[in-house]
Parts: structure tokens; sequence; C-alpha cells
């Protein structure tokens, strides 16, 4: 199968790319770089230039492949502040995809994410679907990806077999410069290992790896208007979490007041205030996926998060 693949030099799609590859599909990734474009290239993919941006670089790459990846979103400028202005581009993006392949029964598998659809609540395959665009998404900023999502999946009534893969909030592994690096830095900079309130409030975890297969399988396989969990683990403890950031850089590891948490973790604050399980129960059963990489404990315990920076 001839893959397109936006965000196919990023985290995730540095993962999903050998995946695609070692299970003999042709790749074509997305390159907005000259750096990216060589990565691709030494990874053994072929190589289309422009950005999710390009739409009409994404409509030909689309219509020449027998099959959609789309990891690729605007985390520079959501994390910024213009989260609407990410989520506009990805819809912009995702829109191009359902034309080009409406009427092919060809597949289109978007990353989308987990955390805060029900909070305190284990959130399943059959959670998010069907609700009020207008409301406000439970980590604060506004809900169209969760719209775009939903628009993705309604591409199987025009003929697409589209998919989407709710991606837990940490894909981890080595090099992984996300969320977890991101509380390694903190940790560093302040001294303490912290966690909000008792600690108790858990995040879905998936490894890097894992995460990859799901969405190879989702390719190949995912039955049109279908929703899969990339959720290795269904909810790590965050106050687990900070004992083991601890105890690899020696800080004492505290409980910090919720009322405290912006100014110690600045930005992150909201998101790691959230309890936001996840199963991934009828993923498995429908996918035949079996996560077998380390998890997120696991790997915090091990050198990656520490030998390297963290930003």
């Amino acid at each position: 199968m001839k893959v397109f693949v936006t965000g196919a030099s990023g985290w995730i799609g540095r993962a999903v790319v050998p995946e695609l590859l070692g299970a003999g599909h042709h790749v074509v990734g997305l390159a907005r770089s000259d750096e990216a474009a060589s990565a691709l290239v030494a990874a053994g993919a072929a190589v289309l230039r422009g950005t999710v941006d390009d739409l009409d670089i994404l409509r030909d790459g689309a219509q020449e492949s027998d099959g959609v990846i789309h990891l690729a979103f605007k985390h520079d400028i959501a994390f910024s502040g213009d989260f609407q202005g990410a989520t506009d581009a990805d819809r912009r993006a995702i829109d191009t995809f359902g034309d080009a392949l409406a009427a092919t029964g060809r597949p289109l598998v978007i990353a989308s994410g987990l955390l805060g659809l029900t909070p305190g609540h284990i959130v399943t395959e059959d959670d998010g679907h069907g609700g009020d665009p207008s409301t406000t998404h439970a980590v604060g900023s506004p809900s169209p990806r969760l719209v775009n999502a939903e628009t993705t999946l309604g591409f199987a009534s025009r003929g697409v077999r589209s998919s989407i893969v709710r991606l837990a909030p940490t894909v981890h592994g080595a090099g992984d410069n996300g969320f977890m690096a991101t509380v390694v830095a903190i940790a560093r900079a302040t001294g303490v290992s912290g966690y909000i309130g008792d600690g108790s409030n858990r995040w879905p975890a998936v490894h890097r790896f894992d995460a990859a297969q799901l969405f190879r399988l989702a390719l190949e396989n995912a039955p049109a208007g279908t929703t899969l969990h990339a959720t290795g683990e269904e909810g790590v403890a965050l106050r687990d979490v900070a004992e083991v950031i601890g105890r690899h850089l020696n800080v004492p590891v505290v409980s910090i007041a919720p009322e405290d948490a912006a100014a110690h973790f600045t930005w992150l604050a909201s998101f790691l205030a959230l309890d936001s399980p996840a199963s991934n129960v009828k993923t498995r059963e429908l996918m035949a996926w079996t996560p077998t990489h380390p998890g997120l404990l696991e790997d915090l315990d091990g050198d990656s998060y520490y030998s390297q920076p963290s930003s």
C-alpha cells in the first residue's frame, strides 16, 4: 500500500514510518524542511515537500496514495496560545483529505487526543461522541479538535474508511521531548519533584512503538468510523511518576497545592491536574493489538529521560 503520512518526521511519525516500511508499505512523507526530507529519505521513505497549510499538496498526496495517516498538528502555536489557529489548520487539512478520498473506500487515519474527555472517569472508545461542539474542553481550551475528530469519523458516510487514534497524553520512549521530559526539566529547575494535591490523579500512557503499531493496524484493518485508543496503560498515578523522577534526580518528592500549581508547573499545570484514565479494551479486541513495550514508570526508571537535556 502506498501511504501518505503527514507529521512523518515528528516524534510519533519517526516510529510510524519504519513500522509501515517494515510491513511492506511504501511511504510518502510530508516534509516542510530540508532536515525533515533528509531524515525521511534516510529512513527509506519518499518525500513530498510542503506543510499542512499547502492544501493543494495535501490533496495531491492523498489522491496519489492508497491511504493517509495524518499526524501533523501545529503544537508550537497551540501551546503558545493559539490553540484555535492550530485546530483551524488541522480542520482544513482533514477536510481536504476527506474530499480527496471520498467514494474511494481508502483509509484515512488521524491522530486525536484523550486527555480530559471524561475527567475522573475511565473513558472508553464509545465516549466523546455526539456532544455539543460549542462546549469547552476540560483543560480549558475550546473543543474544535474534538470536532475535527468527529468530522473525520463522519467521512465514513462519504465512502472513506476513516478512523481516529486517540493518543494517551504521554507517548513515551527514548528521545521523548514532550510532557514527561518537561516534568523532568521542571524538577531539575525547581529542585523538587512535584505532583498536584495527593497525586492520585491518573494519566494513560503508551510507548511510542506500540502507538506506531496501532496506526499501522488502523490503516490496514480499521472499519470505517472506528475510534481507537492508543493506551498501553489505563492510568498511571502522577505521584508515582514524581517519585521515580525524584529518585533519579535525587530531589525531594513533594505535593504542590492546587492553588500553587500554575506557578510551579506553568502551562503544564492544568494538564497535570486532570484525572483522565482511558480504557483500551475495545481497541485490543478489534485490532488484535497487544502493547509489548515498557510502561511509563519503567521508561522513567531508565536513563533516557536524565542522560540528555530536557526542554
